[in-house]
């Protein structure tokens, strides 16, 4: 088991919110500390948004819900396990 601190915490409720209300544009991603998977995001919801008329911001937008839904609902032992000890960046 990994300590858990107040940030860490923190991260977690601060990560979920986001990603639920601010999900497709990756920050939620930035707050974990993946900055590659973040800009991943950024750059689909952005660019393929200007082509597809904000298709991929809502399909962006609904990935980052499912995972700050996903953040909420793990106990704070299994969320820094999960993201912080073994870096899972996705789901």
């Amino acid at each position: 088991m990994a300590n858990l601190s107040p940030t860490q915490t923190n991260k977690q409720l601060l990560a979920g919110y986001c990603g639920i209300i601010f999900g497709g544009f990756g920050i939620h991603k930035f707050i974990l500390g993946y900055a590659i998977e973040g800009f991943i995001m950024l750059v689909i919801t952005l660019v393929g948004g200007t082509f597809s008329y904000g298709i991929t911001l809502l399909i962006m937008q609904l990935i980052g819900l499912i995972e700050g839904m996903i953040y909420l609902n793990k106990t704070p032992e299994e969320f820094v396990n999960t993201y912080i000890v073994n870096k899972q960046s996705w789901f």
